[in-house]
């Protein structure tokens, strides 16, 4: 299970750096095309789709390797277990967000199925709504086995340190 969640894992990160990759084309072509009068109607939707997947997908990424955005001021002056239980609230807290937004993401993304982009006439503005439930699916179960994680280092007395955690999460 380790190994597929592994593979899933590095798609992802390869989706999401295609993505951003084409993007950041698409945003260029369509400026330029402007420039010359040719502007490309379609490109700003599609850059829309995919900026959408992008972020979800980034987010479950940095999360993973622990890479958001956190201020430790407070908590660095904390005991070593008192930043364990902190951390493990927060994710706590963060799966309550999650579950909220996959609920509230897939009501958007059924309300939005017959909304179509102006430039790409067919094209259900569904698949945009739909990073909002599938990503935090991702990142709910990256939370999980953080949580995880940290139930296993609070019990053992270990500090989860992020220089000895894997792709997954889970302390190596």
């Amino acid at each position: 299970m380790k190994g597929i969640y592994e593979f899933l894992c590095r798609k992802e990160m390869l989706i999401a750096k295609c993505a951003l990759g084409i993007l950041t084309l698409l945003v260029f072509a369509a400026a330029v095309g402007r420039y010359l009068y040719y502007p490309l109607n379609w490109a700003m939707d599609a850059a829309t789709f995919l900026f959408a997947w992008t972020v979800f997908l980034g987010a479950d990424a940095a999360m993973r390797m622990d890479r958001l955005f956190c201020i430790e001021v407070i908590t660095a002056k904390l005991p070593q277990k008192a930043q364990l239980y902190l951390k493990l609230i927060n994710y706590v807290i963060i799966v309550v967000f999650l579950v909220g937004m996959i609920g509230y993401g897939s009501w958007l993304s059924y309300t939005t199925r017959l909304r179509t982009f102006q430039g790409i006439p067919g094209f259900s503005y569904t698949w945009v709504t739909l990073s909002v439930p599938f990503g935090c699916a991702l990142m709910l179960i990256t939370s999980i086995l953080k949580i995880k994680t940290f139930f296993r280092a609070i019990s053992a007395g270990e500090p989860a340190d992020r220089r000895k955690e894997g792709v997954t999460g889970e302390i190596i």
